[in-house]
């Protein structure tokens, strides 16, 4: 028998009051920062010298395939409960290049999936980029682009940054937006770098705006590391994301993320205190629930317990690679999430 391309999905809970029960088709969406994801090759273009066999962290072929065997027990279980093929979309953060791309989706975990890969070179001076990783079962690529992002003289030394990834294709035929962001930094402090990020999100404002001008129904996923929380100006100020439902107007955003923030559940720690900077925003025509096409449904934090650091001095933080220069072997500093959508079978 023909394998369907989506699974089933019942749902109750959306039925109040009815009495026969629901079936729907499931697309998971996810983001994950993969915590410095380099090869062991010197690269002598970007500044990689410490993820070598001769670097300050001795980052030798043993460690570089115990990295990647983890990160891929981590996808294969994202939402597997849910759609046992897991992410039909993934957008992940630091990453060297396609070539530790290619190994990750060969991994034997995830290698049936077979997943593709959409990924171009950043000017980032550490020499990470963003990219998409998509189950072609589920989502098909029609165009692409990697938006650059000026950054403002003075708020990080004007330094080369991440280019956001856009990825337009069709969710089971049906056509979407996907944009793959790494913001800048903290570093130098928060206030200082936030003109930044305001950069960053000014630059997917515009792209999506472009959009919404002759597609005003245009279905936008915006997800990244974005190095700021959900209440934070560039999340609030310059995309004008919305943390309920009822605020988000046609061309707005929701953000999923704002009730679970303001609990004090995050992704990542920092002196002991949560951050949400791994983010899924989505614009209003996911919102409605009785459409035909697929619609927001759930959002999940993926932090099972071996992803949890067990001891020593980031005890209860996401379980990282690297302990300063010792080899931690853990998964990643960020948890990541993602998003469950369903679309009504008749």
């Amino acid at each position: 028998m023909k394998r369907l391309v989506f699974f089933l999905f019942a749902i109750i809970s959306l039925l109040a009051g009815r009495a026969q029960q629901q079936q729907y088709k499931v697309a998971v969406i996810g983001f994950y920062n993969l915590e410095n994801l380099f090869d062991t090759i010197n690269n002598p273009n970007i500044n990689d010298d410490d993820f070598t066999p001769k670097g300050n962290l001795n980052y030798t072929s043993k460690i570089y395939w115990d990295k990647q065997n983890k990160l891929s027990t981590v996808i294969s279980q994202m939402g597997a409960n849910i759609s046992p093929d897991g992410p039909a979309i993934l957008g992940v953060a630091e990453i060297e290049n396609d070539t530790v791309l290619n190994d990750l989706v060969n991994m034997p975990k995830i290698k049936d999936r077979n997943y593709k890969i959409v990924h171009y070179d950043s000017p980032d001076e550490r020499g990470i980029d963003v990219a998409l990783l998509y189950n072609p079962r589920y989502f098909k690529v029609d165009t692409s682009h990697n938006l650059f992002v000026q950054l403002p003289g003075g708020s990080k030394e004007a330094f080369f940054t991440r280019d956001v990834l856009w990825v337009q294709g069709k969710l089971d035929g049906e056509t979407i937006h996907v944009y793959v962001n790494h913001w800048p930094s903290r570093r130098g402090g928060e206030e200082r770098s936030a003109p930044a990020r305001n950069a960053a999100a000014a630059v997917v404002k515009r792209h999506m705006d472009s959009i919404l001008k002759h597609q005003p129904n245009a279905k936008v996923v915006i997800m990244g590391d974005l190095n700021d929380d959900p209440i934070s100006p560039s999340l609030v100020e310059v995309l004008r994301a919305r943390g309920k439902v009822a605020e988000v107007k046609p061309g707005g955003l929701f953000n999923p993320w704002m009730d679970l923030y303001k609990k004090g559940i995050g992704t990542l720690a920092y002196q002991d205190a949560w951050g949400l900077f791994d983010q899924i925003l989505v614009s209003h025509a996911w919102l409605d629930k009785k459409q035909d096409g697929f619609f927001f449904y759930q959002q999940h934090i993926f932090n099972k317990e071996y992803m949890v650091e067990n001891q020593g001095r980031y005890k209860g933080y996401p379980m990282r690679t690297w302990d300063g220069s010792s080899y931690r072997g853990g998964y990643s500093d960020h948890f990541p999430t993602f998003l469950v959508m369903l679309k009504r079978l008749p």
